[in-house]
């Protein structure tokens, strides 16, 4: 069964100005670690305006099928979060300047474990907990309020690997099928996936990148005068995998 997570680029709502914040997250696939318990994260602000971003944070869970669903992180003992949390989970990200928050995990490490972070841009309001007076909140909100201007929020995927992480992927390579089935207990990726013309490198069909996680499986049919490449990624260990169609 092919898994593919598709990444969620949101807008999240339009307000007033002709100039204002751009946000840029960098990479929008993130992994932590199986010895790692914490990860930094740089924002960079590209635009005219100061940024304040809150950063929200759900976990994925993802069935067989290839459906998942989204859930807030549940509270252990009254006070903890069990799973991923931003500190700090407000930024003030100035004009063409860079923030970072540090992302930090507390939970069991004994599975794989997968969260949604997004980073969105907000008026800031009393109840926000932004470090702003009242009269720069205002000034901010009538700066903002002055022209037209969409602020946009971003998603990315943060996989955080078991403390024990284990990597077993087999392939299958039949003279018509090509399965690949990741055995391990953490997430493979394939990477710039083509499928080319063998007699013209040039026509390939459009790029593919696949996160495959434990207990799911890539497939695909060969054809004939076909030529299928792609770079398998187990944490830090690339393989380039040439298949040639039957």
């Amino acid at each position: 069964m092919k898994f593919i997570y598709t990444l969620l680029c949101t807008s999240l709502f339009s307000m007033g100005a002709y100039a204002g914040p751009s946000l840029q997250i960098g990479t929008f696939y993130d992994f932590m670690g199986g010895n790692q318990s914490s990860y930094l994260k740089r924002i960079r602000n590209g635009g005219t305006s100061t940024a304040f971003v809150k950063v929200e944070i759900k976990e994925i869970f993802y069935q067989k099928n290839g459906a998942s669903r989204e859930e807030p992180l549940k509270m252990v003992e009254g006070s903890t979060r069990d799973g991923l949390v931003a500190s700090p989970a407000r930024l003030i990200v100035p004009a063409k300047g860079t923030q970072g928050t540090r992302l930090l995990y507390t939970g069991d490490r004994s599975i794989e474990r997968y969260f949604r972070v997004r980073f969105m841009p907000v008026v800031p309001e009393k109840e926000d907990k932004f470090a702003v007076s009242d009269s720069e909140r205002e000034s901010y909100e009538k700066e903002m309020s002055a022209g037209f201007n969409v602020m946009a929020g971003y998603g990315m995927v943060f996989f955080v690997r078991p403390a024990n992480t284990r990597f077993d992927t087999k392939v299958d390579n039949s003279a018509v099928r090509y399965q690949v089935q990741n055995n391990g207990n953490s997430v493979v990726v394939i990477d710039a996936f083509k499928d080319c013309e063998a007699k013209n490198d040039d026509k390939c069909r459009p790029t593919k990148k696949v996160h495959l996680i434990p207990g799911n499986d890539f497939t695909f049919n060969k054809e004939a005068g076909r030529v299928y490449r792609y770079n398998l990624i187990e944490d830090q260990n690339k393989t380039l995998v040439e298949v040639k169609g039957s």
